[in-house]
């Protein structure tokens, strides 16, 4: 009996890890680093969001970076998430598995929450403030907020 409870505890302990793990993991999958979102910037530019290595690194600026690291950065993003692949005789087709607005949303509501205690007015502020705004743009920022649903 001692034993059935000393392996019970022990598999408790092990998921309470792994959840850790996992959690410690999803983490990390919400931000992208600036080359990688270089590379989904260009993948989302590509019709629908997909696309072979030769595509992705045909819309490099130059210097282009190597195929060796293009690659290396598609498996990071394909680890955490926001990319998958699949075969095609011997090139692999990737694309996007969240969208340029998707994602964007959910950064922006990150900062949101990071920087300005989850209030959106002083998140405008803070970019209307330092923003030499014309008066076209400020009519276009009353009229989406007056007839946002």
């Amino acid at each position: 009996m001692k034993d059935k409870m000393q392996l019970t505890e022990q598999r408790e302990q092990n998921q309470d890890f792994l959840s850790s793990a996992e959690s410690r993991r999803k983490k990390t999958q919400g931000q992208l680093t600036k080359a990688e979102t270089q590379v989904m910037n260009i993948l989302w530019s590509l019709p629908e969001s997909k696309g072979y290595s030769s595509e992705i690194m045909g819309k490099f600026p130059e210097p282009k970076p190597a195929l060796t690291t293009l690659l290396t950065f598609l498996k990071i993003l394909k680890d955490k998430g926001f990319v998958s692949s699949e075969k095609h005789g011997k090139a692999q087709l990737f694309s996007t598995t969240i969208s340029k607005e998707d994602y964007t949303r959910a950064y922006m509501k990150e900062v949101q929450n990071t920087f300005f205690g989850g209030s959106f007015a002083s998140l405008v502020s803070f970019f209307a403030k330092d923003e030499q705004l014309s008066d076209e743009e400020v009519s276009e920022i009353m009229e989406i907020l007056k007839h946002r649903k």
